[in-house]
This record gives structure tokens, C-alpha cells and sequence, in this order.
């Protein structure tokens, strides 16, 4: 999936008192009252002097004003709102209950919240306590000039609170370093970016254990240090079912909490622009899938047979899985994806979540095609670990039990586990070459995608099989899982189709080539057969990819032809779209920069392209570190 198509989201909580509670290690015995800690693990478990009061932290989410950062790096966004955020997940998100009482601008009340927590003016610019301690805070982000523009508009709203920032803009490279910046919780105020996506996950973020300290070798994302027990329970609730209902519920109590406690704040969504030519009809603009997911239904208004879409990319191959490139994708989804995982894509993924493609259904729980059963587990058998490995149960591997429980295996004593059953169902399809698709299809998948030969972007999905079972006759087979896995995307097809059938140019037959060899292949890597809508007639490198409609697809497609063209930059994609020679430029073409506002004032002086700008996926926030050194 790309960047709008996903990392991991967030959660929240709680003040000095639950952060000290949840994270800090008993003092050691005899040690006298404020004696020094005996080693480093007493680290941040010391609440912050000014930003574990609540008050102070709300002040601050009530004196920025989002909307005027969002214009700072986005000027042609009319409506700031838009982009603006009250939680962790966008509100179009299927978890997302809201709208949530989270801190809007208003630095009156930020102001009043200051003086009620004892951070008065008394004279100067920046706010003093009763101790003359000055309300100074250090704020730390990357030394990207999107971070710094956006962040000197904050700087400046702060200070017109009262509140003195020091900024640091650092290297990305320190600030998101293995043993610096976050993951050594060094700084007090901190801005970087989440991918969000359809499964909200987020419990590494924000659980209590999920805290970073050197006791726990500074394990886990929550750099916050938020310990709250009502979302913590929530978030873990989350991550343990399967039933969506159940999701939603223990997100949303996550969400309020996150609202309450304001140990980060969400300071926007990032842009995202498409345009296309007026000419063009049927583009579906939509924050988490390809744009060429539906380009079956594109039709150019004048009647003609051939669309262009523009891109400042080139694909590295036609077979996803060895590639993760976005250019990749967009021609992909237009020709039918094959293989395995996340390049199988039997399905689409329109507005956070998902719909059946080329499955019948979703082979959801509550559809009736899968079951989460209870199994009891003994020494020498192959499970998921609490870390999502593969691993054979012996003394001392960690799993998670029916209950949701991390257990230590004592040996001996058999672990009641849970284990997913999945059937996946597919509709009938026909390759271009008007052979139809088998069960044998997807059969090649397994073997190939789960080869360490082939090159595959990762194993995770294969290694989490236990079995499959094969239908006879029909167009569907059974995946049991190991104990253990509980992916919340379990009703997505693992395998998509491979044509089994295909005689490549040298004789053999696509089932015998083995797996070192397919990224190699030019009926895989460059011409690959095609279920979908359209398929690759021809690849002129470094200038264009022509598809041309599937006479076989299984649908309807309004425009005969699609060439996607390579150009130099995005400057000169955007020339094109202007003077007539492209037909579309997607996001990863378009961006999200000056570039923009050329698009919108053709759009508005001659009406020749339109445009769409909405929130990606990507959102910027400010974490608040509750604790100090």
C-alpha cells in the first residue's frame, strides 16, 4: 500500500500521578527518600514539571491555531478545517465515533487554563510560576523546511499565550535514529508524522507497556509515556478481536480518552492533490486506494478511445511482489494484480476499509467464512509468539492466550491459544488470452510467493500458515492459520491467481520455471496476463506503457485504451495536463506543492482541468512527553 495506501496510528492518557503509577519500577529497599536512583531505569519515570499538568497541556492544544498552520504550508487550501483532526484517525475512518472534545484554538481559554495552573504574566512576555521558573519548552521535529514552516507559526501562536519555544530542527536521521531522538524519548515537545490505515492498530503506541525506558531496553512507540488504564485496556481490547463491532467500541473509548488527556496533539492531516482534464469523467478520488482501481469506468466525454495518465515515475516491473512502487500500482490495478499478500489485491480498499474484488465476499467472522477457534497447544508445536514470529513452543516462549493474556509457557502445561480458520470464495474470471481461471492459479501463488527464492518483499503472510486446504472444483480453498494469529485483515485473500496455464516463449510452462527466475521473466516482470479490465500491449522504456482492454474481462469498460506516459518532473506533467496531452495526474505525480496552485488557477480561468485536494492519510502531530530524565 503507499504512503496513502499506510505505518501505524496512536493513542492516549493520563497525568503525573497514572504516569508514575503505570511506568515507574518501586524504589529500591532502604533507599532513603530522594537518594539518587541505583541505575538508569529510573529514568523517565519522574513526571514533567510543567507538561504533566493537564491544564498546561490543554492550554497548549487551545493557543495553536491549526488552521493558520495549515494555510502556512498549504495555501491553496480554502478550508483548513478539512484537514484538521480531534483523534488519531481521520473521521472518515470506520473506527473513528467522533466528532471528540478535543482542544480547538481558542487562546483565551488556553490563556485561562495557564492562569489557573499558576503561569502568570507578570510583566514580561513569557509566563513565570511562583518560583519564577519561566514557562520555556523545548520542541523538537526534522529539519524538513515543511516542519519548519508549519512549526514557526505554532512557535509564534505560543508565544502570543505566554509560552517561550526553543526549537531544535534536527537531522531525521538522529531524530528518528535506533538509539536517539524518539526512541530515546529525548525531547519534550515532539512533531513527526503517522501513516494511517485501515487497521488502526496502535498498540504499540499507546499502551501502557508499550512505554519506552531503559528497563524495557526502550521497547515500544508510546513516546508520550501516556499510562492511561481505561485506554490502554481499550487499545489492547482492540487488537484481540476479531468482531467489528467490538473494534469500534473499545477504539472509540480510546479516542475519548485520547481527546481528555491531550498527551498529543493531531495538528493535521497532510494534502493530497489529483487533477485531470474536464474531458475526463468517472475518477474516484478516495484517500486510500489507487486511483486506477475503477479506471474501468473512465470515460473521456468527447467520445474518444484513449486515455493518458501521467507519471514522474516508471514502474521497476509489472510483478508486485517484488515491487512497492505507487507508478507500479497504478498500472496494476488496471490489468488485475496477481500474487500473493498485499499484490494479491482481491480486493479494493476505498475510504479506510475494504471491499470484495475479485473474492465474492469478505471472509469475515460474521459472514460466516471463517471461525476463531480455541486450541490447546503443547510443547513442540509451531505457534505465533507475542512478537508475530513463528516459533515452537518451548519453555519460556511468550504467547498471547484465548484471553488475550501474554503468557509465559511454562513447559509443560498445555496453553488454551486461538486459532483462525479462513475459506476465501472467488468469482469466475477469464485471463486475456481467453483461458479461464482455475483453482490451479492460486495454487502457483502459494508456491512461488512463499519461495525465499523469488525475491518476495516479505514472507509474514506465508509464515503465518499452518495449512491449506484446496477445493475440488470450485474456485476456493481453506487457510488455517497457526495459533496465534489474530491479523485483523484475516478476511483478505492471501493468494490471488497466477496463470497456471501460460506456455512462456522458451516452452516451458509458467509452473515449471522456478522461483529465482520470475523477476526475470517478461511474462511476469513486463507483459504479465490479465484478469482485470485492461492488459500490457506494450512497454516502451523510459517512455510509456500501453494498455488495451481485456476482450475476456468479466465487466464493463468505457474506454478501450489507457497509455500512461513518463515525464521529466512534475512541472512538466502539470505543462501537459494544461496544454491537452495528458488526461490525469494522480497524487504521486501531482504533490502537494506550488504546482498545485497552477492546477487550481487553470481550473478557475478556463475551466479546461479539475482538480481534487483532500487529506491523505499522513498526518502531523505533537507528542508531549508526560515524564523527565
Amino acid at each position: 500500500m503507499k504512503t496513502k495506501k499506510f505505518l501505524v496510528l496512536a493513542l492516549l492518557t493520563v497525568l503525573a500521578l497514572v504516569v508514575s503509577a503505570c511506568a515507574a519500577p518501586a524504589a529500591a529497599p532502604g533507599a532513603a527518600p530522594g537518594a539518587a536512583p541505583e541505575a538508569a531505569v529510573e529514568d523517565y519515570t519522574t513526571p514533567h514539571p510543567i507538561l504533566s499538568d493537564l491544564k498546561v497541556r490543554q492550554a497548549i492544544a487551545h493557543c495553536i491555531d491549526r488552521d493558520a498552520l495549515i494555510a502556512s504550508v498549504y495555501p491553496y487550501v480554502e478550508d483548513g478545517s478539512a484537514l484538521r483532526m480531534d483523534s488519531f484517525l481521520p473521521t472518515t475512518h470506520w473506527a473513528y465515533k467522533g466528532p471528540y472534545d478535543f482542544p480547538q484554538y481558542d487562546p483565551e481559554a488556553g490563556m485561562a487554563l495557564l492562569e489557573e495552573a499558576g503561569w502568570t504574566l507578570a510583566g514580561g512576555s513569557v509566563r513565570s510560576n511562583a518560583n519564577g521558573d519561566l514557562l520555556s519548552l523545548k520542541f523538537t521535529t526534522t529539519s524538513a523546511q515543511f516542519r519548519q514552516t508549519w512549526s514557526a507559526v505554532m512557535i509564534q501562536n505560543l508565544a502570543e499565550c505566554g509560552i517561550q519555544i526553543i526549537p531544535t530542527y534536527a537531522p531525521a536521521s538522529w531524530w528518528f535514529g535506533d538509539t536517539t531522538g524518539l526512541a530515546r524519548r529525548d525531547f519534550e515537545l515532539g512533531a513527526f508524522a503517522w501513516v494511517g490505515q485501515a487497521d488502526p492498530s496502535g498498540r504499540t503506541l499507546y499502551a501502557c507497556d508499550q512505554i519506552p525506558v531503559p528497563s524495557n531496553n526502550w521497547e515500544g512507540q508510546n513516546y508520550m509515556g501516556w499510562c492511561n488504564p481505561a485506554a490502554s485496556d481499550a487499545i489492547v481490547k482492540a487488537n484481540n478481536t476479531l468482531i467489528r463491532d467490538e473494534r469500534i467500541a473499545a477504539y472509540d473509548i480510546v479516542q475519548q480518552e485520547f481527546a481528555k488527556d491531550v498527551a498529543s496533539i493531531p495538528v493535521f492531516q497532510r494534502a493530497e492533490a489529483e487533477a485531470w482534464s474536464a474531458n475526463l469523467e468517472g475518477i474516484r478520488p478516495d484517500p486510500t486506494e489507487y486511483a486506477t482501481a475503477n479506471i474501468a469506468e473512465w470515460k473521456l466525454s468527447d467520445g474518444g478511445d484513449t486515455i493518458v495518465i501521467g507519471m514522474t515515475q516508471e514502474p521497476d516491473s509489472m510483478w508486485s511482489t517484488v515491487s512497492s512502487m505507487a507508478a507500479q500500482r497504478l498500472v496494476v490495478m488496471a490489468i488485475g494484480p496477481t500474487g500473493g499478500g498485499d499484490s494479491a489485491r482481491t480486493y479494493t480498499q476505498y475510504n479506510y476499509d475494504f471491499q470484495p474484488l475479485l473474492q465474492t465476499e469478505l471472509s469475515t467472522i460474521e459472514a460466516g467464512l471463517a471461525e476463531n477457534n480455541d486450541v490447546e497447544v503443547q510443547a513442540g508445536d509451531t505457534v505465533y509468539d507475542v512478537s508475530g514470529n513463528p516459533a515452537t513452543l518451548e519453555a519460556g516462549v511468550e504467547v498471547f492466550d484465548s484471553e488475550g493474556n501474554k503468557v509465559a509457557f511454562d513447559g509443560e502445561t498445555p496453553v488454551t491459544m486461538k486459532q483462525l480458520v479462513v475459506t476465501y470464495q472467488f468469482k469466475a474470471y477469464t485471463w486475456n488470452d481467453g483461458t479461464a481461471g482455475t483453482l490451479e492459479d492460486f495454487k502457483l501463488s502459494q508456491k512461488i510467493d512463499c519461495d525465499p527464492d523469488s525475491g518476495a518483499v516479505g514472507f509474514i503472510t506465508c509464515n503465518s500458515i499452518e495449512d491449506v486446504q484446496w477445493a475440488d472444483g470450485s474456485l476456493e480453498y481453506t487457510v488455517t492459520y497457526l495459533p496465534g494469529v489474530q491479523s485483523p485483515t484475516y478476511f483478505l485473500a492471501p493468494f490471488g491467481p497466477y496463470p497456471s496455464h501460460q506456455v512462456l516463449s522458451d516452452g516451458r510452462n509458467l509452473t515449471d520455471v522456478p522461483a529465482a527466475e520470475w523477476a526475470t521473466l517478461p511474462e511476469i516482470a513486463e507483459a504479465p496476463l490479465s484478469w482485470g479490465p485492461y492488459y500490457v500491449k506494450e512497454w516502451n522504456k523510459g517512455q510509456s506503457i500501453v494498455l488495451e482492454q481485456n476482450p475476456y474481462y468479466d465487466g464493463e469498460v468505457a474506454t478501450p485504451n489507457v497509455i500512461y506516459v513518463f515525464v521529466a518532473d512534475t512541472n512538466q506533467a502539470v505543462a501537459q495536463l494544461l496544454n491537452g496531452d495528458v488526461d490525469y495526474l494522480d497524487d504521486s505525480t501531482l504533490g502537494a506543492g506550488a504546482e498545485v496552485q497552477t492546477v487550481i488557477d487553470a481550473a478557475e480561468s478556463t475551466g479546461t482541468v479539475e482538480y481534487d485536494i483532500s487529506g491523505s492519510p499522513t498526518w502531523e502531530h505533537i507528542d508531549i512527553n508526560l515524564a523527565t530524565k
